[in-house]
């Protein structure tokens, strides 16, 4: 154990000490957060802190629960007019007077505080995560002068109907709550796909038309009424996605549903000496409240493991190859992860996205797929960092002798 942990240690136990025993002392101290909060004279928050710090599991947790030095203060001086022990109140102000000091000479913040106990409380680590998260969406939405209240992508696997030794890949996007923020701004979102040696392909939209750039990809049943408006711009393998220009704020929120097709888009089989992983990825590139990421594999494949989950952040290179070792230095340690959602479509709903099975099921009625043999698996994530990139990977198989 580090120094500083010693010390931070150290802290949540006399914290725990001197307030356990001033607030046994209060009338109805165990009663609960409102009854604390009348006895003492203060607001419930502050109560509910309190007792939740005291609480605690471990030192640590109580050192994430507390409130700050001057609200532990006030609190025990509130206490002083209900006869606590003086001796009981004298030692309960040292502890809150070292805790400052700690945070002042060693530390620098709470903020900074907060972050090193997000390394060693799983509670502390949430918070921090979700609060940071959140802080840099506020930021990038202004920047980027537009928000989505969700950014979902889904993914199906399927084997060709032509070609047995290929898989079929169709990207279904539903953004849902979008608009801007500020006028004149350019509202993208990209279709991007990284396959070696495929010569051929020919993205499509769900009812056959290739991707030329007059044909639009949006489902408009699924869309807002009347339907968005897109310009669509190839390059290379990626597939641009311009909203058109259009109204500011909240109360000119737009969903918008496109699906894209790539018949016989990748190899089904795989050597094993090539040591490569399937994988597919959302790339975050609109700032969003919630991220819905799935994939559907048909039941036959990749059944030797279940998936894992890699987070890149994209600001330097670009997207990541999950191939490419000298990519693992960019990965996110984040506490997301994948849920197994199971096998047929009526395990595969959703609280995000509107119509979302009806949506699953047309798409794969139209492609002729079998809508119970896929296996379906989900990452959710709240307020996912803008530039970042969410990778699902699977091992490959190698075609049976």
């Amino acid at each position: 154990m580090g120094t500083l942990e010693i010390q931070i240690n150290a802290a949540g136990k006399d914290l725990l000490d001197g307030l356990a025993r001033v607030i046994g002392q209060v009338p109805g101290g165990d009663a609960g957060p409102q009854r604390l909060a009348k006895e003492l004279g203060i607001d419930k928050v502050l109560a509910s802190r309190i007792l939740k710090a005291i609480r605690a599991p471990d030192p640590m947790s109580v050192v994430h629960r507390v409130p700050g030095p001057e609200p532990m203060r006030r609190l025990l001086k509130a206490s002083s007019k209900l006869g606590v022990n003086p001796e009981d109140l004298i030692a309960a102000h040292s502890a809150v007077d070292r805790f400052e000091s700690l945070i002042r000479t060693e530390i620098g913040d709470r903020s900074a505080l907060d972050a090193i106990l997000s390394t060693w409380v799983p509670e502390a680590r949430r918070e921090f995560e979700l609060r940071r998260k959140q802080a840099a969406f506020r930021a990038m939405s202004q920047l980027k002068g537009a928000q989505a209240d969700v950014y979902a992508e889904a993914v199906i696997i399927y084997p060709s109907k032509t070609d047995p030794d290929q898989l079929d890949i169709v990207w279904i996007k539903s953004i849902v709550g979008l608009y801007r923020l500020r006028p004149g701004v350019t509202v993208k979102f990209t279709s991007r796909r990284r396959v070696e040696h495929h010569e051929k392909r020919v993205t499509t939209t769900l009812d056959g038309r290739p991707m030329d750039g007059l044909a639009s990809s949006t489902l408009n049943s699924y869309c807002s009424s009347p339907a968005p408006e897109l310009d669509i711009q190839h390059a290379g393998e990626s597939i641009h996605y311009l909203l058109k220009e259009g109204s500011i704020g909240a109360s000119s929120s737009i969903n918008l549903v496109t699906c894209d097709v790539n018949l016989a888009e990748i190899p089904r089989y795989i050597p094993a000496e090539l040591n490569r992983k399937f994988w597919v990825a959302n790339d975050i590139d609109l700032p969003s409240r919630q991220m819905h990421f799935d994939i559907f594999v048909h039941k036959d494949l990749y059944t030797q493991s279940f998936p894992e989950l890699r987070i890149y952040d994209t600001a330097i290179i670009g997207q990541a190859d999950i191939n490419d070792p000298s990519r693992d230095v960019d990965q996110f340690d984040l506490l997301e992860s994948i849920e197994n959602l199971g096998v047929g479509i009526n395990r595969f709903g959703s609280s995000s996205v509107p119509n979302y099975r009806q949506l699953l099921d047309e798409v794969c009625d139209t492609l002729h797929y079998d809508t119970n043999a896929l296996r379906g698996y989900r990452c959710t994530s709240d307020y996912p960092i803008y530039g970042s990139q969410y990778a699902m990977t699977f091992q490959t198989q190698e075609r049976e002798s």
